[in-house]
């Protein structure tokens, strides 16, 4: 019987229907290879998609991963001593070095499991000699070795290396089952900001999460949907002057979440849903008011990385707003 709140297979993956199938009827087959080019976009599930074959590989149950042994529990805990991350997050790239610590490590027999993973969260950014020396690990591996090379973009590896691999490319959610399954994570939200974020990320579960997240109103944020709406001068005004203090990251981070209301504005007028504040907008504007506010706004914050005084700033939208 399956235990409450894990999933076997690759049901942990949302969407991707034919990839979960091919993955499927290659693990029951007892097939796979020994390098996996996992791509997509940030957000599209690589790194969820890299846990769940760590845990294939190294689960013993029939319909593996199991998602309830020890060994799928280690795996999706970060503790299993066999499946390893290759990165260096203080590094822009990946470097050479890097690449030759794990050449030596691979020749090393796994500590528990049936196979060592390498997971590289950031093939795009090995360097080209650190690809050539994975290249020559991945012609000739340790029977033992899975490789999961982990990018946003498949022509930034070498020809080489992809020749050797299996390129597992991610795609888009379904709009129903991503906007519920952003609903589970995000039961504040009402259904119109959920679609619209669903639309803006493309379907992408990570980068929908993310856009939610980052996108929680701040307490200046009614104020000005509401001034801004209106076309209320005299209360935008108020709003400037009570913001002329803030200091500078603060100020950005404000007029920055106006500007996105404002571009989301935009969308609405073009027939694309949009959260409750930016059909407020929408519907009360027109586009070249939308257009020239958030011109306005993307000066304003230029200003802020530039230094300049919030309350010069401040004044500079109540002039131009």
């Amino acid at each position: 019987m399956r235990r409450k709140g894990r999933v076997m297979g690759f049901a942990g993956l949302l969407g991707n229907e034919d990839l979960k199938a091919r993955l499927t009827a290659s693990f029951r087959a007892g097939k796979h290879s020994h390098c996996y080019i996992l791509t997509g976009p940030e957000g599209s599930g690589k790194k969820t998609l890299a846990k769940l074959l760590s845990q294939a590989l190294q689960c013993e149950a029939a319909d593996a991963p199991c998602g309830r042994c020890p060994i799928c529990r280690k795996t999706e805990n970060g503790t299993h001593p066999d499946v390893i991350c290759v990165d260096d997050p203080e590094r822009k790239t990946v470097p050479v070095e890097l690449i030759r610590q794990l050449q030596a490590d691979a020749y090393v027999r796994p500590n528990e499991g049936n196979k060592k993973v390498y997971i590289i969260p950031r093939a795009q950014d090995m360097t080209d000699n650190a690809q050539n020396a994975l290249l020559k690990l991945i012609e000739e591996p340790p029977s033992y070795a899975v490789f999961l090379l982990l990018t946003t973009n498949t022509e930034k590896l070498l020809p080489t290396v992809r020749s050797r691999s299996v390129e597992l490319r991610l795609e888009p959610v379904a709009r129903d089952q991503a906007v519920m399954w952003l609903s589970g994570k995000c039961p504040e939200h009402d259904r119109q900001t959920l679609q619209a974020a669903y639309v803006r990320c493309g379907g992408f579960l990570g980068q929908m999460l993310e856009f939610v997240k980052e996108h929680k109103e701040l307490p200046q944020t009614e104020q000005f949907v509401s001034a801004f709406a209106a076309n209320d001068r005299y209360e935008l005004t108020r709003l400037w002057c009570s913001m002329e203090k803030m200091p500078r990251d603060q100020l950005y981070q404000c007029l920055s979440r106006f500007k996105q209301l404002l571009t989301d504005a935009l969308m609405v007028r073009s027939g694309m849903p949009g959260s409750p504040e930016a059909l407020k907008i929408g519907q009360r504007r027109t586009a070249q008011d939308l257009s020239c506010a958030a011109a306005q706004l993307q000066k304003a914050m230029e200003y802020c990385a530039a230094n300049v005084g919030a309350g010069h700033i401040c004044g500079h939208l109540a002039v131009s707003l």
